[in-house]
């Protein structure tokens, strides 16, 4: 089969394309791994083949009649599709073990098509069918199939899906009800016809997400889970120096021996063999999870080897993979795809391993020689150098996890995949991850957000910005602000942490901490200085200060008491700081006790600095409340205040998606094909030019929209552009202003002078033909002086109610998707970066932080006694760009300068456009494994 062209990186299918990018690997109802992938010619016998083990009720609910052969002509029509009016997807995984066909052979255990029967702009509709194998009916694999299949058929511009459904058929009426979609129905003799609109809603949005966490938390899962695990060594005997990989078999032997956990560890070589595996498998799982330490070569073999053993997933421990070049990425693209395959996740490749302290399930599967003591907080790091920091430090604190993940070069699971196991996992409270390159921040940011509102994440990520990308990660270069992935982590309600240090300091208050109810904290200190030192933490933390106390280390018992307990009198504080730091005498178990025991009394979130106690000591213990202690006061408040910020987070209302409807007089399915229409005929006449003489738009770079397509653009989301006429001549504009209507605005045509009314590019409020010509005259002179251009262009437009100008841009970036910007025009605001961002999908409350969120937003509110502006409006049209960016990735680069806001309305005066080919989005709509 042909493949498909391409544009720059971009890949274009063509009918007679095969469409790579809608390959994905998913995960069942039960745990199992399969591919869904499109149809091919040479798919014919296994199509074949699943037709006749279907049963007789299977088929004819499929066919509404008995066809236990698919007849030779029909079959070549099935696989045969142009994957754009006619398209089919195919769910496969690896055929049993004993098959004829032999190894490499695939079985299709469902299968989705649909075909354009409506052709027309704006109602392009096809019919659409399923088929799932008898053996997984029930798992999901119909609403796994519809899912792509709809996302499959929005890609090609069909926005409305129909079915002929038997009554009986309530499996499949089902899967259209549950998928969220706007679903209509009605019965005709004896058959129901079901008409499905895919263009997303909240709901659908809903039911994805939670599929999508379901699947990937079951993944987990089976690895978490696992209790009977095989170590496979390097093969080849080694003569003299040992190998990394022999260090690394042996280093998880010497910890399985010094504590196995609930864990069997089983020895390749040692203990069975292959065979043996695989003939146990066919009875029952040999084993759950593989642990390889080889070389590359070595470990994609034995990964195929683990076929038909019950292997739910492998651990890679050792490097080699896509830092050593084009090679190594290479190598690493067939381990998953081998290992999906076979239904398996891979941890790694350069993982430490995995641990697990859950009672009666202890997994150690791990390089760490011992296990952390068992606890509440959930930890998450990369590579194997920052989980050992990690570990130290948590062991140094006596901090206890539940579990631990190293993923190494998250080839395939990733940190995203662990946030969705501990969504719903009893035994972890506290989420913690150390990351060194953020992957999927769009889908980061998606599944921490409904993390958060349950549980606390904890996020530290290398390099600041994240923007240091090592040695075997895959990451996509942005040119995002640096402060985005500030924005992200905010938007995602997750608590940002400097180190690895503030990391656990955070984690060990949330762990033995319930929550504070507010932010009015009360001091205890050991002297008057040390309280007003600490006075003055709090208050740079942003808290405030509800009472302080001072209490030296030499006070009597009942003085102690009756302090602690002022202190921790109902209503008196919302959280306490506790800083003993004796001079002379020697610090005693007196304060710390009373503290203690007050702090488990009344729930009182307590955090306390004090000479010589770290982490969590027994001197702070209390039943099972336990005091967290800090090395500084200061590390104590800054940890208290994170926590403080986090508990208000939780209680905020954080809106609902802004989803204004679009274009007046069209449904919002109608002006979405309407836009996706346009920019579809931009970029393909760009291609069909680019090479050609006159051709004025790089294909490569994209293409810039004229006027006109640029406000038919905006107006199909209900953005309405103001129209400008370009003239040479001063007549021309006169003619042009009396077309348009007095007063009318002069602009200079060219970008580096169209805002700048200091160097005369800009006149206002022009009533009259004499005035207009003079100005005109004079900004073509001073044009033609500062331009190096000849004969520049002028733009005319009626003008438009006074009002604060402002700026709202959307960038298409290659690591976070659209990167919206929001500030006030002028050179001053941008000088001094006075720009908010957000990055869709938004909410209402979302946008508008956006537009309070910048300094100058006073201007906006009545400064200095001007009249208010119409932040209503102006959160309107920033809503509206939101969604255009979210639904159309072309969109390169979108500028609206200036948005003037009045007291009554939002004004674009003008837009700058460019649409480039998309990328595939790091977090497509749609449920699928990286591969």
């Amino acid at each position: 089969m042909d493949q498909p062209e391409t544009l720059g990186t971009v890949r274009l299918p063509y009918p007679t394309g095969y469409p790579v990018e809608w390959e994905a690997d998913v995960v069942l109802r039960e745990g199992s791994t399969i591919q869904v992938r499109p149809i091919r010619p040479e798919d014919a016998d296994a199509l074949q083949r699943f037709q006749m083990a279907q049963s007789e009720r299977s088929t004819y609910l499929r066919f509404f009649a008995a066809l236990q052969r698919i007849p030779d002509r029909m079959l070549r029509q099935l696989v045969t599709v142009d994957h754009v009016r006619r398209t089919a997807l195919v769910a496969v995984r690896p055929a049993g073990p004993g098959r004829e066909e032999g190894p490499g052979t695939e079985d299709i255990v469902g299968v989705a098509r649909y075909d354009v029967i409506d052709d027309r702009p704006g109602r392009r509709t096809a019919e659409v069918a399923f088929n799932v194998a008898d053996a997984i009916q029930g798992q999901g694999l119909g609403s796994v199939l519809l899912e792509h299949i709809a996302a499959a058929a929005r890609e090609r511009g069909v926005h409305r899906f129909v079915a002929e459904v038997l009554p009986q058929n309530r499996a499949m009426l089902g899967v259209f009800r549950e998928a969220g979609y706007a679903v209509e129905q009605h019965v005709d003799d004896g058959v129901v016809t079901v008409s499905v609109d895919l263009d997303p809603t909240d709901r659908s949005r809903e039911v994805m997400a939670d599929r999508e966490h379901r699947s990937e938390a079951r993944s987990m899962q089976g690895l978490l889970s696992a209790r009977r695990v095989l170590l496979v060594g390097p093969a080849a005997p080694r003569v003299g120096d040992l190998t990394v990989e022999d260090l690394q078999a042996a280093r998880v032997r010497e910890a399985h021996a010094a504590d196995p956990g609930d864990t069997e560890l089983v020895v390749l070589g040692e203990d069975v063999t292959w065979a043996d595996l695989s003939a146990a498998g066919r009875a029952d799982p040999a084993i759950d999870l593989a642990v390889v330490a080889a070389p590359p070569d070595e470990v994609i073999d034995a990964v195929r080897r683990l076929h038909g053993t019950g292997a739910r997933g492998v651990v890679v421990l050792s490097a080699g993979w896509a830092e050593a070049g084009p090679d190594g990425v290479a190598r690493r693209r067939e381990l998953l795809r081998t290992a999906h395959a076979e239904g398996m996740r891979v941890v790694g490749p350069a993982s430490y391993g995995l641990l697990t302290t859950v009672p009666d399930a202890g997994l150690r599967a791990s390089l760490a020689p011992t296990a952390p003591r068992p606890g509440r907080v959930g930890l998450f790091a990369q590579s194997a150098p920052a989980t050992v920091t990690a570990l130290e430090t948590v062991k140094r604190r006596r901090l206890g996890l539940s579990t631990l993940v190293s993923a190494g070069h998250r080839a395939d699971v990733s940190g995203n995949d662990v946030m969705q196991y501990w969504q719903d996992d009893p035994h972890t409270d506290v989420v913690c991850l150390y990351l060194e390159t953020l992957g999927n921040p769009r889908k980061f940011s998606r599944i921490a957000r409904r993390l958060a509102q349950v549980k606390p994440v904890v996020v530290v990520v290398a390099g600041r910005h994240g923007r240091v990308v090592p040695p075997g990660h895959a990451v996509r270069t942005t040119r995002a602000p640096r402060r985005m992935l500030d924005e992200v982590l905010r938007q995602s309600g997750v608590i940002r942490a400097e180190n690895t240090h503030q990391l656990m300091d955070v984690a060990q208050v949330l762990a033995h901490q319930p929550l504070p109810a507010g932010g009015r904290v009360g001091i205890l200190a050991g002297s008057p200085s040390l309280a007003a030192l600490v006075t003055d933490a709090v208050a740079a933390a942003g808290l405030t200060v509800g009472a302080a106390e001072s209490l030296s280390a030499g006070a009597p018992d009942d003085e102690i008491t009756a302090v602690v307990d002022a202190l921790y009198a109902p209503g008196a504080c919302d959280a306490v700081v506790v800083v003993s730091v004796p001079v002379v005498l020697p610090r005693t178990a007196a304060i710390a006790r009373a503290v203690a025991e007050a702090a488990a009394r009344t729930g009182r979130t307590t955090v306390v600095s004090a000479l010589g106690l770290h982490g969590l000591p027994d001197e702070l213990a209390s039943g099972d409340v336990r005091v967290p202690a800090f090395s500084t006061p200061e590390d104590a408040v800054t940890a208290l205040g994170q926590v403080v910020r986090y508990a208000q987070w939780r209680t905020q209302d954080h809106g609902t998606p802004v989803r204004p409807p679009l274009r007046e007089g069209m449904s919002d399915g109608a002006a979405r094909a309407q836009a996706r229409t346009l920019v579809e005929s931009r970029l393909a006449a760009a291609v069909r030019d680019g090479g050609q003489d006159g051709g004025q738009d790089d294909p490569h770079d994209g293409v810039t929209l004229d006027q006109d397509a640029t406000a038919e653009l905006l107006a199909c989301y209900g953005v309405r552009l103001w129209r400008s006429v370009s003239v040479r001549t001063p007549d021309e504009a006169v003619a042009a202003a009396r077309e348009l209507g007095w007063p009318v605005a002069l602009k200079i045509a060219a970008p580096a002078l169209r805002h700048r009314a200091d160097l005369g590019g800009v006149r206002l409020d022009i009533d009259d033909a004499d005035e207009l010509r003079e100005d005109a005259e004079q900004m073509l002179a001073a044009a033609s002086a500062l331009l190096p251009a000849p004969d520049p262009v002028l733009e005319v437009q009626a003008m438009a109610p006074a009002g604060v100008a402002c700026v709202v841009r959307s960038v298409e970036d290659e690591l976070f998707g659209p990167v919206l910007s929001f500030g006030l025009a002028g050179d001053a605001v941008d000088l001094l970066d006075d720009v908010t961002h957000g990055v869709p999908p938004l909410t209402d409350v979302d946008v508008g932080r956006m537009v309070r969120g910048v300094r100058a937003a006073p201007r906006l509110f009545g400064y200095q006694g001007a009249p208010g502006a119409d932040v209503a409006a102006l959160e309107d049209v920033l809503a509206r760009v939101s969604v255009m960016a979210e639904d159309l990735p072309e969109l390169a680069s979108l500028e609206l300068y200036p948005v003037v806001v009045a007291e009554h309305g939002a004004s674009v005066l003008h837009a700058t456009v460019r649409l480039r080919p998309a990328e595939r989005r790091t977090d497509a709509p749609r449920r699928a494994l990286q591969v």
